[in-house]
């Protein structure tokens, strides 16, 4: 009787709590759903732009092994190859072909090299000798490892979870403890508060998004081809989106228990929407979800950082993008208040 006491009390908790009991069965759908809607899209196929010398055999066997080819001038090639529009541009050179990789991704520059072999073996017959590709890298090289593409990404994703995770528990406890509550008995404003709160934690998150850099850059030897001031710029902006979004969810929740619950419905399709998967291959209305999310604009600009080497200008509209998050979310904070203080 004891032990069926236990457990018809266990149960009852599970259905006062509906969230908890929601999550546990549509968080986990959810995720797989996600899954199944990033990992069955369509196989990538690359984009080649040839010069007009290049035959019109090969233009065709390109195609028929599934690359967009597009005939432009080398200097138009480059351009489109520096903006990511393209993966790769051939031209004659002699008796060779001369392969210009974009190369930031070694997976789309293997892919890009098996579809031109691929292409040039079947202009020749077996007993003759196959075409020359000289192969050329604009960013990275064939050594480049898959870490090095992937590591920018990761950077940024372990800044955004572990503040977001730290952020939301500790401004919970804030709440729950009393301290919050006090400082709302004060004449502070609630965007004093939350501006307090923004900058106290801001200051370790900072040190966080710093140490974390340094650790992947300079320890694990991970890619770094620009300036590490950029680097730490976009860290930052990042802890931040993640510091007021995680304060912002934690006056939803009532325990730590309910704020974990979060990580499935907010950080998890960060990852898949991040540019850690190819987005190419994403149906378009599947594709624009990324644009909503605060990693992938971080991800992209630490790529055009650490890989390509860029500057500002290449990362502008990111920074922008991450500062708009920010203030929002602070905002929003400023709101959620409300229903603690009405001033």
């Amino acid at each position: 009787m004891r032990i069926q006491a236990i457990v018809v009390r266990i149960i009852r908790q599970f259905f006062r709590d509906k969230r908890t009991l929601a999550l546990m069965i549509v968080a986990p759908m959810f995720v797989l759903f996600l899954m199944d809607l990033v990992f069955n899209g369509e196989q990538y196929e690359p984009h080649i732009a040839v010069d007009a010398n290049v035959p019109q055999p090969l233009q065709d066997a390109l195609k028929q092994a599934d690359a967009h080819v597009t005939t432009m001038t080398k200097a138009k090639a480059m351009d489109e190859l520096d903006e990511q529009q393209i993966d790769a541009f051939i031209e004659m050179k002699e008796t060779a072909f001369r392969l210009t990789l974009e190369g930031s991704d070694p997976s789309i520059s293997k892919t890009v090299l098996m579809t031109v072999q691929k292409a040039a073996q079947t202009l020749m017959p077996p007993t003759k000798q196959p075409f020359t590709i000289d192969t050329v890298y604009m960013h990275g090289s064939e050594n480049m490892a898959l870490f090095d593409n992937f590591g920018p990404v990761l950077i940024g994703f372990f800044i955004f979870f572990f503040v977001f995770l730290i952020a939301g528990v500790s401004f919970l406890r804030e709440r729950t403890s009393g301290t919050l509550e006090r400082l709302l008995a004060t004449p502070l404003k609630r965007w004093e508060i939350v501006i307090g709160y923004v900058i106290g934690f801001g200051i370790f998150t900072t040190i966080q998004a710093s140490l974390i850099s340094s650790f992947a850059i300079h320890v694990l030897d991970m890619m770094m081809e620009g300036s590490f001031s950029y680097v730490l710029l976009i860290t930052f902006l990042l802890a931040m989106t993640a510091l007021t979004l995680g304060t912002l969810l934690s006056a939803f929740a009532n325990n730590e228990l309910q704020m974990i619950q979060f990580i499935p419905l907010v950080v998890v399709p960060q990852v898949f929407f991040s540019g850690l998967f190819h987005l190419e291959t994403m149906e378009p209305w599947l594709r624009s979800v990324s644009f909503a999310m605060p990693l992938y604009y971080g991800a992209d600009a630490l790529r055009e950082i650490m890989i390509r080497g860029k500057g500002f200008e290449a990362i502008a509209f990111d920074v922008y993008v991450l500062i708009s998050f920010s203030l929002l979310f602070m905002i929003l904070n400023v709101l959620a208040l409300k229903k603690y203080r009405k001033l």
